[in-house]
């Protein structure tokens, strides 16, 4: 494990943050982000989607854990992209239905915090 503190506590919570919404969206009754983003992108009943990303999310975080430990994935760039791309969509759909509905303070708290996560999502992927 090597850098300095801020990247440290910024990988640690990238990492729980996905183990933890990979296992509320495995768990599809307590349902997570992955549900809300998905009961808002699909009409219907977005189960199937909600476990396969909360698949996704739990393996790239454990993968962000056992890298930090320098244990090498090769996969874990894909993973953590598929689920900035999940993320990306969701900040996009939440732009327009806030545009319908109208901005305020805890609109924008939201997009902050939404938008924090997809950033930090796009630096683990190490593609951006």
């Amino acid at each position: 494990m090597e850098g300095r503190l801020g990247s440290f506590l910024w990988k640690i919570s990238v990492a729980l943050y996905l183990i933890v919404n990979g296992i509320m969206g495995i768990q599809v009754d307590k349902g997570g982000d992955f549900y809300i983003i998905f009961s808002r992108v699909f009409k219907g009943d977005p189960k199937a989607f909600v476990v396969i990303a909360g698949v996704i999310a739990l393996v790239a975080g454990i993968a962000i854990i056992l890298e930090m430990l320098n244990v090498q994935i090769s996969f874990l760039d894909t993973l953590i992209l598929i689920i900035a791309i999940i993320w990306a969509v969701y900040v996009i759909v939440e732009i327009i239905t806030w545009f319908k509905t109208g901005f305020n303070l805890d609109v924008l708290q939201k997009l902050a915090v939404h938008l924090m996560v997809l950033a930090s999502l796009l630096i683990a992927s190490k593609k951006f």
